[in-house]
C-alpha cells in the first residue's frame, strides 16, 4: 500500500493558495500575485539566488512529487523548474524521459524507478576487471583494431566497451612502456594520383572494361566476384599478389618472386583451384602483370574485367585489404625472406578478424558459410 503523500507540504503552499485569484477569464487562467504571498517571495528568491540554485545535481524522489503534482495544477515547464529551484532544462528533460509513451502521463514512483534504472546501468558503475583487460590484450596483440574488438565483444554479449576506452588503454600502456600500440594499424601515406596523364605503364587491346561487369558484382549479394592487385617491396623483385572476394572480405595472397605475367599467372591460377566453384569474376588494375589474363581465364573458366586508369576506387575492397596488409609486410622492407607460408598466415589473420561492415562475423564465417 503506498504511502499518503502530503501535497501541500511538497509543495510548500496550500493547493487552494495555488488556484487562488485564478480566473476563467484571464488568459491561462494566470494568478495573480501578492507582495507578501509565500509564492511570491519564492519567486524572487529563485530570481536573487539563481547561480547558487542552479548548480547541477540529479533531481530527488521528492522534487518528482512537486513536479507531478505543479504539472497536474496546469503549470509549464519553465513555471515548474522556478517553483522548485530548478532550471527548466532540467525540469523539461526530466518530462521528456519519463513521460509515459503511451498516455503522456507522469507518474513520480515510476519516474523515480527509471531513473534508478539509468544510473544502475550507467558507464561510471561499471568498472573493468583485470580479466577483462586481459581479455582485450589478447585480442589486440593478434592485431585487432580496437573498433572491431568492441563490436565483437558487444555482438556476443561479453562486454560493453567502447573503442575509445581500448584506445585509451592503449596509450596508458604505452605511456608506462608497453607495447599493445604496435598491434595498431596506422594509416599509410597517400600517394597523389596523376590524373590527366598518359598511362605509361603499358596498353593492351580487347580487354573488358569494367563498365561492362554485370551489374550484380556492384551490389555485392552475391559470392565468386573477386578483385586483384600486387603489393611491392623494395631491393628486389619479389612481391605478393592479393586477391579479395567482394561480398564476403575473404583474402588470398600468393608470393611471387618477380613481378611478371607468368609468375603471376601461375600463383594465380593454383589459388584459384584452391576454391573450385568460388571464383566468377575477378577485376584488376592496368598493370603489365595482368597483361596475360586470358591465360587464367583458359585455366580456370573465371573472366577478368579491368578498372579505368588512375581510378583506385573502383577497386576499393582490393585498396582496403592492400593497406592492412601493410601492417605485415610495410613498404620500404623487402620481400625476399617472405615464404607462402608467411603469405598464408597474414590472409588467415585478415579472415579471422571480425569486420564492421558485416556486423562483426568474419570474412571466413561469411565465405565458408554462403
Amino acid at each position: 500500500m503506498l504511502p499518503r503523500i502530503d501535497w501541500n507540504a511538497l509543495l510548500g503552499v496550500s493547493c487552494n493558495r495555488l488556484l487562488d485569484g485564478a480566473d476563467s477569464q484571464g488568459k491561462c487562467n494566470s494568478q495573480g500575485k501578492k507582495r507578501g504571498d509565500l509564492e511570491y517571495f519564492a519567486l524572487s528568491q529563485t530570481t536573487k539566488n539563481e547561480e547558487e540554485l542552479m548548480k547541477y545535481r540529479q533531481i530527488t524522489q521528492e522534487e518528482r512529487y512537486r513536479i507531478s503534482a505543479l504539472r497536474q495544477a496546469g503549470y509549464l515547464p519553465a513555471e515548474i523548474a522556478r517553483r522548485i529551484g530548478r532550471h527548466r532544462s532540467s525540469v523539461s528533460r526530466e518530462l521528456w524521459r519519463n513521460c509515459s509513451p503511451w498516455d503522456g502521463g507522469y507518474r513520480p514512483s515510476k519516474a523515480q524507478e527509471q531513473a534508478n534504472g539509468r544510473r544502475s546501468r550507467s558507464r561510471r558503475n561499471r568498472r573493468f576487471h583485470g580479466t577483462d583487460w586481459r581479455r582485450v590484450e589478447g585480442m589486440l596483440r593478434q592485431d585487432w583494431s580496437p573498433e572491431q574488438i568492441s563490436g565483437w565483444l558487444g555482438k556476443e554479449g561479453e562486454l560493453a566497451m567502447s573503442h575509445e576506452t581500448i584506445y585509451r588503454y592503449v596509450w596508458r600502456d604505452r605511456a608506462e612502456g608497453g607495447d599493445l600500440h604496435r598491434h595498431l594499424r596506422c594509416a599509410s601515406k597517400q600517394r597523389r594520383k596523376r590524373y590527366g596523364r598518359y598511362d605509361s605503364r603499358g596498353r593492351l587491346s580487347g580487354k573488358r572494361p569494367i563498365a561492362e561487369r554485370p551489374a550484380a558484382v556492384e551490389r555485392r549479394q552475391a559470392v565468386g566476384h573477386w578483385e586483384i592487385d600486387t603489393v611491392m617491396g623494395v631491393g628486389n623483385t619479389h612481391c605478393v599478389v592479393t586477391l579479395v572476394e567482394r561480398a564476403t572480405g575473404e583474402t588470398l595472397i600468393g608470393k611471387l618472386r618477380e613481378r611478371t605475367a607468368a609468375e603471376l599467372n601461375r600463383r594465380t591460377i593454383a589459388l584459384i583451384r584452391k576454391h573450385p566453384g568460388k571464383f566468377l569474376t575477378i577485376t584488376a588494375d592496368n598493370g603489365t602483370e595482368f597483361h596475360s589474363y586470358r591465360e587464367i581465364e583458359r585455366a580456370t573458366g573465371v573472366k577478368f574485367y579491368f578498372a579505368t586508369p588512375h581510378h583506385a576506387w573502383e577497386r576499393r575492397t582490393n585498396e582496403n585489404i592492400n593497406g592492412l596488409i601493410r601492417q605485415y609486410l610495410p613498404k620500404r622492407s623487402t620481400m625476399a625472406q617472405v615464404s607462402q607460408r608467411d603469405c598464408n598466415r597474414i590472409a588467415k589473420k585478415l579472415n579471422t578478424r571480425p569486420r564492421k561492415r558485416y556486423g562483426y562475423d568474419t570474412p571466413e564465417e561469411r565465405f565458408h558459410g554462403a
